[in-house]
């Protein structure tokens, strides 16, 4: 990597290799790459596919660096080409999509999920038993939320953009993004209502 390249935006890096730089485009792909593929993988369910929609990502980036005017983050313009490229492949799909049931919530890195939240009180192997029925109910619920909360929730939960970009990716205002986020986060502590009260009963 070039000495000084974390100090350089992204609208930089992408400036520079709209000039011809490759180098700058290599930094782009080294920020985003995986945090691109995890909201991929999420939205399609299917990691062979979610590795190719993830490249034309790239590709569509690389074809269309020229392009950018600045008007929003490069951020928010890659995730929104990634997503519109989720929503084609999601039209195409003629069957129901798969998910691994014990895939993680958060992006790669420290590894939490919104199960590290849940109170456990309980002997390792009861816990260990109760969190991964809980993990599974919770990954089914996501799964279950409209698709408009559930890309909402993604865009938050797993890349952690702000209600602004996200606004701007899905193209609404941003007080309904936060409507949305709000009607998922609701229906999820429904669907894990019962798992918490179990937990709770079990004997310490």
């Amino acid at each position: 990597m070039k000495p000084g390249w974390d100090g350089t935006s992204d609208e930089e890096l992408l400036r520079r290799f709209s000039e011809g730089d490759a180098r700058a485009f290599e930094e782009l792909v080294r920020r985003h790459q995986r945090p691109l593929h995890n909201f991929v993988l999420r939205s399609v369910r299917d990691p062979e596919r979610a590795a190719e929609l993830t490249q034309e990502t790239l590709l569509r980036v690389v074809q269309r660096s020229g392009e950018f005017l600045g008007a929003s983050k490069v951020t928010t313009w890659m995730y929104t080409i990634a997503r519109n490229l989720c929503i084609d492949h999601g039209r195409r799909m003629l069957v129901r999509r798969h998910r691994s049931l014990d895939a993680p919530l958060k992006a790669e890195g420290d590894g939490s999920t919104l199960l590290d939240g849940v109170a456990a009180d309980t002997p390792a192997a009861d816990r260990r038993a109760m969190g991964q029925l809980l993990r599974e109910r919770l990954v089914a619920a996501v799964d279950e939320l409209p698709d408009e909360q559930r890309e909402v929730f993604l865009l938050r939960e797993l890349e952690h953009l702000p209600f602004r970009d996200i606004a701007e990716i899905v193209g609404v205002p941003e007080n309904t993004v936060k409507s949305r986020m709000r009607y998922a986060l609701e229906r999820l502590q429904r669907a894990l209502a019962d798992f918490e009260d179990f937990a709770k009963e079990l004997p310490g």
